[in-house]
């Protein structure tokens, strides 16, 4: 009997978790050291975020040690990261949040494909990354601005524009005030993945979107400081306005 040649067919199939839901090998990767679960547990139970610093300080490890775990999460998307100064001079150090099961479905697809092209063009270009994504931020959000109600005021411009972007914006009443000042509470982030890719040039687009919508929204002398994790759930906005006016707008 003559032998034959026999072909394997290999065909590599998912693995699935206990519910049947298919596993994220990069994230499964990055929890495959003791160190970098209990990290991660770490900036999950801390209300606004943790810095290299402060995680180091907790586990004991080498600060460089640290950084490289919590960039490996950033990485994986179980960490973002962003620069919370408070619109304070400096370079403040980085600050880290966990990302939710609850996270917000992504941004409507042609503003995630117009600020994926920004950080591209950004990645590729020399200078200041945050100041040149807030001066098309700004173009952004005058642009999205002529979109919304146009008796809205000012801080009504940037809640409506805010809200269609997926922010979820809900102005504080602790900081709002009759000498021209409101601070808006950003809940959800539609942009967290490309947080993740540049977080400096993103908070600079977002920030420059509102500025934006101030100026459409008829305060071009307005002061606008987005500060990352500024609220133990939330990024703030801070709103410095040269005339009282309405915080009316959508809750």
């Amino acid at each position: 009997m003559p032998f034959g040649v026999v072909t394997l067919t290999i065909v590599e199939t998912p693995r699935t978790g206990p519910s049947g839901g298919t596993i994220d090998t990069p994230r499964h990767r990055a929890l495959g050291t003791a160190s970098r679960v209990t990290i991660l547990k770490l900036v999950r139970d801390a209300d606004g975020g943790m810095t290299a610093a402060e995680v180091a300080e907790r586990t004991g490890q080498h600060l460089s040690t640290t950084r490289t775990h919590l960039d490996r999460l950033v990485e994986a998307g179980l960490l973002v990261k962003a620069r919370a100064g408070g619109g304070q001079p400096g370079r403040p150090a980085w600050r880290y949040r966990a990302t939710g099961h609850d996270d917000p479905a992504p941004a409507p697809a042609p503003y995630r494909s117009l600020a994926a092209a920004l950080l591209d063009h950004l990645a590729r270009a020399d200078g200041d990354t945050r100041a040149a994504a807030g001066r098309v931020g700004e173009d952004w959000g005058r642009h999205l601005a002529a979109a919304t109600d146009q008796d809205a005021g000012p801080v009504g411009t940037v809640l409506n524009v805010l809200d269609g972007l997926g922010f979820t914006p809900r102005l504080s009443e602790t900081g709002a005030d009759d000498g021209g000042t409101a601070e808006v509470h950003l809940h959800t982030c539609p942009f967290l993945d490309l947080v993740g890719r540049n977080p400096d040039a993103m908070c600079g687009l977002h920030a420059g979107v509102i500025r934006g919508a101030l100026e459409r929204g008829g305060a071009p002398d307005a002061t606008a400081v987005l500060e990352p994790f500024g609220a133990p759930t939330a990024c703030v906005v801070r709103l410095g306005l040269t005339r009282t006016v309405s915080g009316d707008g959508p809750a």
